[in-house]
This record gives C-alpha cells, sequence and structure tokens, in this order.
C-alpha cells in the first residue's frame, strides 16, 4: 500500500503498470496539510519489491512549498511564510496470507 499526492498518481501508475504491476487506485486525502492524494493498493509477487520502490522514487518526488505560519508575538498576527516538506511516497508492507482472483 503506497499513499502519494495525487499530482503524482498518474505518473506513479503509468510507471507501475509499464512494468506489469496491478494497481487499485483509491482516492484519499490527510496529513499535515490537508491535501488530496491517493493511495494506490499493489499487490507484489516476492522479488519485485525493488522495481516498485525505483518505479516510485522516479516519480514520487518531494519537494518544499511555502505555508503561512501567523507569528504570534506580532501585534497584527502576521503570516510568515515556513518551509515544509510534502510529497514522495509512504510505502506500507503488508504481508497477504491468501490472495485470489475469481
Amino acid at each position: 500500500m503506497v499513499v502519494v499526492q495525487a499530482q503524482d498518481a498518474d505518473s506513479a501508475v503509468m510507471a507501475l503498470e509499464r512494468h506489469g504491476f496491478t494497481i487499485t487506485r483509491l482516492p484519499s486525502q490527510g496529513g499535515f496539510l490537508g491535501r488530496r492524494n491517493a493511495t494506490l493498493l499493489i499487490g507484489l509477487p516476492a522479488g519485485r519489491e525493488e522495481q516498485a520502490l525505483q518505479d516510485l522514487r522516479e516519480n514520487c518526488r518531494q519537494r518544499v512549498e511555502y505555508i503561512a505560519v501567523p507569528l504570534e508575538s506580532a501585534p497584527l498576527a502576521l503570516p510568515v511564510p515556513t518551509p515544509i516538506t510534502v510529497g514522495g511516497a509512504t510505502v506500507f508492507s503488508l504481508v497477504v496470507e491468501h490472495f485470489e482472483e475469481v
């Protein structure tokens, strides 16, 4: 299971499908900024993990964005641009005891 930013999802899915992976894509939302994400469910046969990780590394880049954080000590609570790192891919590895396509 992989969570990626919505803007990276199309390129990640295309790269994974080019290498023969079957993907189920679910829309999701969350994280610090509450941005739109995509959760990808990918069934990986043993020994194919590294190819999937390589595809994700190449297509799900981290980037720096700025958010406005108000200065609490300022009398007018002026927002200060604060850099945060977003993007990339969050990968969860789960062992599946049984899998069947019907």
